[in-house]
């Protein structure tokens, strides 16, 4: 990304929009998790963030919101089944927030969702916030997240030229 695109992260609320995006192909799956992903220029509504200027107080500049934001917005999906106890399933949301963060420059805009498609086994993790699964989850999420960036650029390409035509 250039010095004047920033990604805003913000999240995918309301059931249709949850449907529309899972209702796609998932773009990548690991073990537990299943990524889907609507591009920004396949999504019905076009939706722009509004254009205002934000002043950033900690250097006293204006920062003009006009020049070329992108949005990403990011639901996830973390079943009761899946995780039984409301620590794991806090775990698991907090690692993928932490997750995307890491990876949000080589996101393509759009919508995505996260997805807990397997359990977390109990017994393999008794604890049900252990060092052990919050390492493996790091691990899990950032090579799917990594290889849900490279599809997705892949995609973003193959469409451009379609697009232009």
């Amino acid at each position: 990304m250039s010095a004047a695109e920033s990604m805003v992260l913000t999240s995918l609320t309301g059931a249709a929009r949850f449907e529309s995006v899972m209702a796609v192909r998932p773009i990548s799956r690991s073990a537990h998790f299943m990524v889907h992903h609507v591009a920004r220029i396949q999504l019905s509504t076009g939706h722009v963030p509004p254009s205002s200027e934000v002043v950033d107080e900690s250097v006293d500049n204006v920062v003009d919101n006009r020049t070329e934001v992108t949005a990403l917005r990011l639901g996830l999906v973390v079943p009761k089944r899946h995780a039984r106890r409301s620590v794991t399933r806090t775990l698991v949301k907090v690692q993928i927030r932490a997750g995307i963060r890491r990876h949000l420059d080589s996101l393509v805009a759009g919508d995505w969702v996260v997805r807990l498609r397997a359990p977390i086994d109990r017994k393999q993790f008794p604890s049900a916030r252990s060092e052990v699964l919050a390492a493996l989850l790091h691990a899990e999420i950032d090579a799917l997240l990594g290889d849900a960036a490279r599809r997705a650029r892949r995609a973003l390409a193959q469409a451009a030229p379609d697009r232009v035509a």
